[in-house]
């Protein structure tokens, strides 16, 4: 295998050698910090420099066919609650509709769980992808998940959901018009799926804390493994193992609701209250698995955070331009003036963030590296 782990006799000798080119071609030996031993992804130790190119590259593509070629079935899901359409092209299906049962859920909870059942193997599908990529740790392959899947949903269950939905009948305007004023079309459109988010966030976010505290299907394996597979003692330890938290896919969902509450917050206040009792619960129910339910399969030094943190900003950034976009169809030029140099100082903050922190998590001092270990 063309890869080592070397120990050192100071942090400084280990800071100076994972932080600095060795050779003059920098693909012949590369350093880095080493994770510890648990996060270790040993299959992709062996993956050759240029081989790791190519992997990433062809990776990116697929990720952008996915990510975009998904809108189809969510533009089918979001037309699934206009009604309007569905009678208008299928009229056989009137008597149905016009029900008041039939009507009120296929207005309420039909596109939220259809959209949450399309997402169900997604996370499985970028775990992959990021395999593929080669990164060598645990954390780094769940880091690339959530990046993934943070952009995934934002393109399909934010936007998708906004232009397929409300804006679907203005989907060729919205092609064929000059770019400077696609945030005015999705900011007329952003009102009217307020009743959308508020039944996703009780389909997914309130039925996915829920879920979380029942653990049903880590509860189903234990009973097939304890029935057809346990021989021994350990076998039986090994069935019991409840796993650790899937940062990759639980962290940009919640992301995703603080979106959700800083576009609509100027909006549509009433979307807030089922933000915030979802974070309510997510904190009690995730603080107490963390703490009494899960093994932890790594540590990776807070290594999430820098990551965390430029989603966040972008969030901001989004909602001031969705906001701005927004103000400027309701004939309030003053306030959207006003508001122009908002996104330009968030990502102006970030920056300067990015470059007094960023560096924390990254990289060791030689200063603090001058003990003896």
């Amino acid at each position: 295998m063309p890869a080592a782990f070397v120990s050192f006799n100071s942090q400084w000798g280990a800071a100076v050698c994972a932080q600095t080119q060795q050779t003059s071609n920098p693909t012949v030996w590369l350093t880095e910090w080493a994770p510890e031993p648990r996060d270790v992804y040993w299959p992709n130790l062996a993956i050759p420099f240029v081989e790791l190119s190519v992997r990433r590259l062809i990776m990116a593509v697929a990720l952008f066919f996915l990510t975009f070629f998904f809108m189809v079935p969510i533009a089918l899901v979001q037309s699934v609650a206009n009604l309007d359409d569905i009678e208008r092209v299928l009229p056989f299906l009137k008597p149905i509709i016009e029900r008041n049962g039939p009507r009120s859920v296929i207005q309420g909870f039909l596109p939220g769980i259809a959209l949450k059942i399309f997402l169900i193997f997604l996370p499985t599908i970028l775990m992959a992808m990021s395999k593929i990529e080669g990164h060598v740790s645990l954390s780094g392959l769940e880091r690339r998940t959530a990046s993934k899947y943070f952009l995934f949903i934002f393109v399909n269950v934010f936007l998708g959901s906004v232009v397929a939905g409300t804006a679907f009948q203005q989907l060729n305007s919205f092609i064929h018009q000059s770019t400077n004023k696609i945030p005015e079309t999705i900011g007329e459109s952003i009102p009217m799926k307020a009743t959308f988010f508020i039944t996703y966030i009780m389909v997914d976010g309130w039925a996915g804390i829920a879920a979380e505290v029942l653990r049903l299907k880590p509860l189903i394996m234990f009973h097939i493994k304890n029935t057809f597979l346990v021989r021994t003692e350990q076998d039986r330890e090994q069935a019991m193992d409840p796993g650790s938290l899937e940062f990759g896919s639980t962290e940009p969902r919640i992301q995703l609701y603080f979106l959700l509450g800083l576009v609509y917050a100027v909006v549509t206040p009433i979307i807030l209250p089922f933000i915030i009792v979802f974070f309510g619960l997510a904190y009690l129910v995730f603080r107490h698995q963390i703490i009494n339910v899960y093994n932890q399969q790594y540590e990776s030094g807070a290594q999430f955070w820098p990551g965390v943190h430029g989603r966040i900003v972008t969030a901001l950034v989004i909602s001031q331009i969705l906001l701005i976009g927004l103000l400027s169809t309701q004939e309030a030029e003053q306030s959207t003036v006003a508001l122009l140099p908002l996104p330009v100082l968030t990502i102006w903050f970030h920056y300067v963030c990015k470059g007094r922190f960023e560096p924390a998590y990254i990289k060791c001092p030689l200063q603090a590296g001058s003990k003896r270990i």
